[in-house]
């Protein structure tokens, strides 16, 4: 079986997942799906970003992230604005509830259960992509809610921009 159909790859689940960084008074945030917990004790995770995204940038240079995990009540427009454009071009956090931890990464909470922050002790190249592998060195629980899923996020009508790992040519964005 050494023929590929890529569809055999849409029956992986995801959830969907704000990451956040700084560098320099930087400030940026993205949507991604590839975000997971590496181990329990210590506390790791791990967040796969590609490699052209502004957040990808900023943690290359910084080494810290936040992540906010997205309730199933996010409204498609607040994932618009952290997904389809470049924090390069305009303040995607203006106006967006967050507060800066210690490092100074912003950590959203609006539309957020809960924030992580991490520091990055390794990375694997994933061509087209970067996996950051953290330690967690905070959290907090914003609300208890159920979380966004990826194939929620879907029946809904979300597109997938072409730099996410779930993207699939056959849609547009």
């Amino acid at each position: 079986m050494n023929e590929f159909d890529p569809r055999a790859l849409w029956g992986i689940t995801y959830g969907i997942f704000l990451v956040t960084s700084a560098f320099n008074g930087r400030l940026n945030g993205q949507i991604a799906n590839t975000v997971f917990q590496v181990t329990a004790d210590p506390p790791r995770i791990a967040v796969a970003l590609n490699k052209e995204n502004y957040t990808h940038e900023l943690i290359s240079n910084s080494g810290v992230f936040a992540v906010s995990i997205l309730c199933d009540s996010t409204p498609l427009k607040f994932i618009g604005r952290f997904g389809f454009r470049s924090g390069r071009d305009f303040d995607k956090l203006e106006g967006v509830e967050h507060f800066l931890n210690a490092a100074g990464v912003p950590c959203v909470t609006e539309n957020a259960l809960s924030v992580i922050e991490a520091r990055v002790f390794d990375k694997l190249d994933a061509g087209t992509h970067t996996v950051f592998v953290a330690y967690v060195i905070g959290g907090k629980i914003i609300k208890d809610e159920k979380p966004l899923t990826y194939a929620e996020y879907r029946e809904r009508k979300g597109k997938v921009p072409k730099t996410a790992p779930t993207f699939r040519a056959s849609e547009s964005e």
